[in-house]
């Protein structure tokens, strides 16, 4: 006999998973709804020194209480920490364990990423801090209550209106919303601040991502994520992990329980769809740029390099200058180990010197978008970028434009917003303009379509891909229609059958087409 064992996320209890559970059960599994420590249930109400620990003994009793020869872990959200912490105790009785829209937390990790309010999360890093500084449990706790007022341990359940930020709401009706509210309970603070500990053993163990693309996430994504390289995300193509997409908000029991049962059926019996590696071929963003273009003359200076115009990679240039700049920023994540770094990639590298070829300084950079919290810095080596290249002598500083693409369309937010004098032009190819629902770390300044309005006359040039992501192309719509509202100068360029990535995935006339009348576009405005 198969017995799931589902543990809900923040704020919620097992009452969450009764629909799923009763389909479960009607085809003949077992299943037990968890409510961990404090978040409803009757008995074992919370403390201050309720932590994760203690949701993870509660998951053990569960485990340890049933003596089904097959038992599926399924964790929501914040509810894969006490999952993961209780399989690495028990591995030889799990058989697998399901991510329901939830991470991939390691060792030393904290569910403190999750919380989507940024103020709750700097009082919470304080409770950690408080934590790291103390001896023993007891001082621990002591210090820790100290840090947070005394018996401000508790973070408050969402309103109705606030759960959007948690994660996305599509699907839920008045009245699931209103029972989500009605139910939540407040979280205690140490289930979030207190690290995972884990001591490798469930790194074996099969698992199962369901993917809720509403919610921001789907296939393809972690596809691409994984072919960027990151190491951190290679044992997702081992043959233990698969995945399943489910076009839900990041409360599928509510919304799709029939379905959500049925993946979970699925997956207990192993199937679902393996990510896998190029294996001989390259990734897609290390594949040839579409434009046959001519090496151009090179310079590299801290994390920028500059292609001149010219005669070739050692050849005098067309002239002394000054010329103008196109600014390309890449997207990510991409871990830092990564090799090569983004500004050594075919496709940047193939639009730097397609821009020194039309008598500009073409300027690939890599910044620290190293992880979702990174945009801050992130921002900030772009705009340190931006200045170095403004101060060389070649470059003509009142005539510079700034492209993005990909999750690097966030980091236009702050140039839109209010625009330099010298800043002629923004382009954005396959961008994401608005962070995913499930983004928590990501901060309200990242928002280019809140920060249009500011835009005023800056021409804005935006390359728009007919089979993007679901989950990209509704931030693009979302931005286009802010823009249409404040008439900002915005212009649409369709890649007919493009892809994410298409400039180096396409061979397509409609392709090269996209890409040169992209580029004309942004330097006809830097003539302007």
């Amino acid at each position: 006999m198969t017995a799931f064992i589902l543990v809900a996320g923040a704020h919620t209890g097992g009452w969450i998973w009764e629909e799923v559970a009763a389909r479960l059960r009607e085809s003949g599994a077992s299943a037990y709804p968890v409510t961990l420590t404090g978040m409803g249930g009757p008995g074992r109400p919370a403390d201050p020194g309720t932590d994760l620990e203690t949701h993870v003994r509660d998951v053990l009793r569960v485990i340890d209480g049933t003596d089904a020869t097959e038992i599926v872990l399924v964790g929501h959200c914040y509810g894969i920490h006490p999952v993961l912490g209780a399989a690495d105790r028990r591995p030889e009785r799990i058989a697998r364990i399901v991510h329901l829209d939830a991470g991939m937390p390691g060792h030393g990790d904290r569910a403190l990423t999750l919380v989507p309010d940024q103020a709750v999360r700097d009082r919470l890093s304080h409770r950690v801090d408080a934590e790291a500084e103390a001896d023993s449990e007891t001082d621990a706790e002591a210090t820790a209550d100290e840090a947070t007022g005394g018996d401000d341990w508790l973070v408050p359940a969402p309103t109705a209106e606030e759960w959007q930020r948690w994660g996305s709401v599509a699907g839920l009706d008045a009245a699931a919303l209103a029972r989500l509210t009605e139910n939540a309970v407040p979280q205690p603070a140490g289930t979030l601040t207190q690290p995972l500990r884990l001591t490798g053993a469930v790194s074996a163990l099969p698992s199962t991502g369901v993917l809720c693309t509403g919610n921001g996430s789907s296939i393809a994504m972690v596809e691409g994520l994984v072919g960027l390289g990151d190491p951190r995300l290679q044992a997702l193509t081992e043959p233990r992990v698969r995945f399943f997409e489910l076009d839900a908000g990041h409360w599928p029991m509510l919304s799709h329980a029939g379905e959500v049962a049925g993946i979970l059926l699925r997956a207990a019996a192993g199937e679902g769809h393996r990510v896998t590696g190029a294996g001989g071929e390259p990734p897609g963003h290390l594949r040839p740029f579409l434009l046959e273009v001519p090496e151009r003359r090179r310079e590299r200076t801290g994390r920028i390099d500059l292609h001149f115009p010219g005669d070739g990679p050692s050849g005098p240039p067309e002239s002394e200058g000054p010329w103008p700049a196109v600014v390309f920023v890449h997207g990510g994540p991409v871990h830092p180990d990564a090799r090569p770094t983004p500004r050594d990639w075919p496709g940047f590298v193939g639009y730097a010197r397609s821009v020194a070829g039309l008598g500009a300084v073409g300027v690939t950079l890599d910044h620290r978008l190293h992880d979702l919290a990174d945009y801050g810095r992130a921002a900030e080596d772009v705009a340190a970028a931006v200045e170095l290249v403004r101060a060389d002598p070649r470059v003509d500083a009142d005539r510079v434009a700034l492209w993005f693409f990909s999750a690097g369309g966030l980091l236009s937010a702050d140039w839109l917003a209010a625009p330099p004098p010298w800043l002629r032009c923004v382009a954005a190819t396959y961008p994401v303009l608005a962070p995913m629902p499930n983004w928590s770390q990501v901060g309200s300044r990242f928002r280019p379509a809140a920060a249009v309005p500011g835009a005023q006359g800056l021409p804005v040039v935006l390359t728009r891909v007919e089979l993007e992501r679901a989950e990209i192309a509704a931030t693009v719509e979302a931005f286009l229609a802010a823009a249409k509202e404040c008439d900002a100068d915005v212009e649409v360029i369709d890649v007919p059958g493009g892809r994410h990535g298409f400039e180096t995935t396409d061979r397509s006339e409609q392709a090269r087409d996209a890409v040169e009348r992209a580029l004309r576009s942004v330097l006809g405005h830097l003539r302007a």
